[in-house]
């Protein structure tokens, strides 16, 4: 019965003759495995603090003008070497910045996006013929005869080298305007997104948030469908593997939903302040008329007889349209914990993006043969210096020094003994 007697001071020994105070244990020496109600003596302890959490990220905003700089750009040019420059810098960027987040993994779905509306635009142009005339006929099918109301249209006939190469050059350009989306879809969080649109464009950003971020999950549950089928050795490809996949990402797509709309409506989604009837008719006024003078300044920009209306209407416009979610904002009394701030970092992100489109721009207007190449007669595309040095500033993001984390917290006192 030695060592099950209890002490005066009401501990009791342990097996290796070792007692704890307050009825506790104390392990043996050698023993590795952790105990039971163990506590941890109160001294210098630091509060634990996640991974890359100290890390300050970049500004979501200055991700999509990054993007939408890089992708106007992209509308300048049918040159498919800078075309092929464009989507490379994308692809760079993206690969050196993106989070371990499970949108930044739908970079890939818009690449293949990319290549899907290339083919689809180079088949139209096979089966329906193209409207440049072209001498180098590649093949010719049989041409189906159409009744006389369908003039202009052909199904069949001659496919030229010229009609396949214009369609090229112009599916190209779309499909490296779709792979910038992709990369600010990579890059920039799409809820932190939403934290940082004006209360005014709350609604309508969910709507947009909400729809941006189904496709990347929607990928991850299809890759996880495929592996789990494939480690119980049941196909993953052709018809019945979709089926089979297809009936469960179906439901989780639906569950999510179910669960979105329970949490926007825990958190008052949709609730508006009361706002006086004045306000809100001046504020669609302005909205309205806002965007309609953004529409006509670009279409006067955009043609050569509105270059001198252009940029008076375009700012007016934008004016307006601000001043219109300013006021747009009083119907959303929300409040942002935590707002993503404009670091210099962030700022020249953008910029860089900014400064592409500007410089393409102005090489569009200044030497349109280099980026406009011809079909007629066939050469082959040249690669203009100053604008492909142009396109290089759009490396900028991924050529910045990493932030600086913020340091971990301060170790807490040591509580006092009693």
């Amino acid at each position: 019965m030695s060592g099950t007697r209890p002490t005066g001071d009401g501990t009791r020994p342990t097996g290796d003759g070792t007692r704890t105070a307050g009825g506790g244990t104390r392990p043996a020496a050698g023993d590795t495995r952790p105990a039971a109600g163990r506590v941890r003596p109160a001294g210098n302890r630091a509060r634990p603090t996640p991974t890359g959490a100290g890390a300050p990220q970049l500004h979501p905003g200055a991700w999509w003008l990054w993007a939408l700089g890089l992708g106007t750009a992209a509308t300048r040019t049918t040159n498919p070497l800078l075309l092929a420059l464009l989507l490379a810098t994308s692809a760079y960027v993206v690969l050196a910045c993106r989070p371990h987040t499970p949108w930044s993994r739908s970079y890939s779905a818009f690449l293949h996006l990319a290549l899907a509306v290339l083919a689809v635009r180079l088949f139209f142009v096979v089966a329906l013929g193209s409207p440049v005339p072209g001498t180098h006929v590649i093949l010719t099918l049989p041409e189906v005869p159409l009744p006389d109301w369908a003039q202009g249209i052909r199904l069949g006939g001659r496919v030229t080298a010229e009609g396949v190469v214009f369609a090229l050059y112009d599916g190209l350009r779309l499909a490296t305007l779709l792979v910038c989306v992709g990369a600010a879809n990579a890059l920039a969080s799409p809820s932190r997104l939403l934290k940082a649109l004006p209360g005014a464009l709350y609604e309508a950003g969910v709507a947009v948030v909400v729809a941006l971020t189904f496709a990347p999950y929607l990928i991850a549950d299809v890759q996880r469908l495929r592996a789990a089928r494939r480690l119980r050795g049941r196909p993953d490809r052709g018809l019945r593997g979709l089926f089979q996949v297809a009936l469960p990402v179906l439901e989780g797509a639906l569950e999510r939903s179910v669960a979105l709309a329970a949490a926007m409506d825990a958190r008052g989604y949709g609730r508006t302040a009361d706002v006086p009837s004045r306000v809100r008719r001046t504020t669609a006024a302005l909205t309205l008329g806002g965007l309609l003078g953004v529409c006509a300044g670009t279409y006067g920009l955009l043609t050569a007889a509105g270059g001198t209306y252009g940029l008076p209407v375009l700012v007016a416009g934008v004016a307006a349209a601000l001043a219109g979610l300013r006021l747009g904002g009083r119907r959303s009394p929300r409040t942002r914990y935590r707002p993503d701030r404009w670091t210099p970092r962030a700022c020249l992100v953008a910029g860089s993006g900014a400064a592409v489109a500007a410089l393409l721009t102005l090489a569009a207007s200044a030497d349109p043969a280099a980026l406009h190449p011809g079909v007629i007669p066939l050469t082959a595309p040249a690669l203009p210096l100053w604008p492909a040095a142009a396109v290089l500033v759009g490396l900028l993001p991924a050529l910045l020094p990493a932030p600086a984390s913020t340091p971990p917290s301060a170790p807490l006192p040591k509580e006092p003994s009693p």
